[in-house]
């Protein structure tokens, strides 16, 4: 809430509520991000289509997920950081996110895994909590974000798990 009174104050016109209520805007989009949104969406191919009906023929939509396809998933299975139920309704892989992206009137131009390793190091410390170490998982959880610039260490191997599409998380324009 707080964000968009900010981005209100700067003069642009903001609709702060779900994408189902949201208004037609006054004009179309030239671009739409939405960064982990649509996994929490309840219709995501009506939403999609929604704006693309509300967008240019030349539109860039930037979506960024969780990777499905990601083998963290079938390592972690419920510990797995991006599973996050009941708040993601939906899971994708690139193909299906593709089919959702068509059903909906787009096309996915490129895949981009992002070059992270926050996912894996959450979701280890998930599985420990899960086997009693509390203290060890729980100091895992908190890791990426008491790195500081120690993070940068960790650059080469999400560059490497990135290039197979192997990182948790992907962005597709």
């Amino acid at each position: 809430k707080k964000a968009a009174q900010e981005v209100e104050k700067m003069g642009y016109p903001v609709f702060n509520g779900s994408l189902e209520r949201a208004p037609q805007p006054a004009s179309p989009f030239d671009m739409i991000v939405g960064w982990m949104v649509f996994e929490h969406l309840h219709d995501p191919v009506s939403d999609l289509a929604k704006l693309r009906a509300w967008s240019t023929p030349d539109t860039w939509l930037v979506i960024s997920v969780p990777n499905a396809s990601d083998l963290q998933l079938e390592l972690f299975g419920d510990s797995w950081h991006d599973l996050h139920l009941p708040n993601h309704l939906f899971h994708f892989t690139p193909k299906t996110l593709g089919n959702v992206l068509s059903a909906s009137g787009w096309k996915i131009h490129s895949i981009h895994h992002q070059r992270t390793i926050n996912n894996l190091i959450v979701s280890l410390g998930n599985l420990m909590i899960s086997k009693g170490y509390r203290t060890f998982g729980s100091s895992l959880i908190k890791l990426p974000g008491r790195l500081g610039k120690l993070r940068y260490l960790l650059h080469p191997v999400g560059w490497i798990l990135s290039k197979f599409g192997q990182t948790g998380r992907m962005t597709v324009w």
